[in-house]
């Protein structure tokens, strides 16, 4: 996989480091808008090429992956014109704002036989995939909750009136789509697209800044709570007729899980196995890539369609609110 990153903010200074570790990956270019800041990247990570013009770097044939990790109102257009080059494209989430946008990047893909794939920790994780290898272990889920609050470092200025991109709605902004997204993920990919969604959330100027998820699946509930304004213990939590499971820390890391049956002893399970969150993603993004495993595409963009669906929902009520709190 010969890799060109579009963009250079934080979550790629978050991987950069880590990709040496990603056997078959190769940092073919790096693309943005201040050159100096790139080049510096470059040396210090062995990036091959440098492109302040995103059409130059689409255009350079030796690079066959991009892995867009730009804001999140800018997904959906340079997927657009990524698949348009012919390059598989890894999206970070959340993979785009709108459903019709995932369906139109999902027509491309297929009818020019690419790659495009989500770029959402949770799914990849180790400890994630024993919960779900070993769900059956509570019996009946009745109940999940995950919960992801962190007080954000752009919340002073966004009460001061600065509105940054964080808290932009129409840039994709809120505690749903940063924080949220993840506990989304952590429900849906053990239960699928729920029946109902309502979401309740503190709005301001706009923007949701906290909320309360509630996922009715019938006869199992699940509740997300996320929050950019407050702080409070992050954890997720599973109860079925016959036992729990316990995730400390956040979703998009779950650093380790506590599992007992109903009377049994509790039983921890670490199966980290690396030292950033986001190298068995890249891992299986390559696997995914060389073998073009389109089975494995197609699979992985249903659960994204699905996540969508409950994202659609909910970004719906937030602007509800938004409605309400301006009348």
């Amino acid at each position: 996989m010969r890799l060109a990153v579009i963009g250079a903010g934080q979550i790629v200074a978050e991987f950069l480091p880590h990709a040496t570790e990603v056997p078959g990956l190769e940092l073919a270019a790096i693309q943005g808008r201040r050159r100096e800041h790139l080049e510096t990247l470059q040396e210090q990570f062995g990036i091959e090429r440098v492109y302040t013009d995103l059409d130059e770097c689409l255009a350079d044939a030796s690079i066959d992956t991009v892995w867009v990790a730009l804001p999140n109102s800018l997904h959906f257009e340079v997927s657009r014109q990524a698949l348009e080059a012919g390059k598989h494209v890894i999206c970070e989430k959340p993979f785009v704002l709108e459903e019709s946008e995932l369906e139109e990047l999902r027509a491309l893909a297929t009818a020019r036989d690419l790659i495009l794939i989500e770029a959402i920790t949770t799914q990849y994780l180790a400890n994630y995939r024993w919960i779900k290898e070993n769900l059956d272990r509570v019996g009946k889920v009745k109940l999940i909750q995950s919960d992801y609050s962190q007080y954000s470092s752009r919340y002073n200025a966004f009460r001061e009136g600065t509105v940054l991109p964080a808290f932009d709605p129409a840039q994709g902004g809120g505690a749903l789509m940063d924080l949220g997204i993840y506990a989304i993920h952590f429900v849906v990919g053990l239960l699928g697209r729920p029946l109902k969604v309502t979401y309740t959330a503190n709005v301001q100027r706009g923007v949701d800044t906290s909320g309360v998820l509630v996922l009715d699946y019938g006869d199992t509930t699940a509740v997300c709570v996320c929050a950019k304004d407050s702080a409070g213990p992050i954890r997720s939590k599973i109860q079925g007729e016959d036992g729990w499971i316990v995730v400390d820390g956040s979703p998009n890391v779950m650093a380790s899980v506590t599992h007992a049956a109903n009377g049994g002893d509790a039983e921890h399970v670490d199966l980290t196995k690396y030292p950033h969150r986001m190298v068995e993603e890249f891992l299986e993004f390559e696997r995914i890539i060389r073998e073009h495993d389109t089975a494995e595409r197609d699979r992985r963009l249903d659960h994204s369609a699905d996540v969508l669906s409950v994202v659609t929902t909910a970004r719906a009520a937030t602007s509800t609110a938004t409605q309400e709190e301006t009348e």
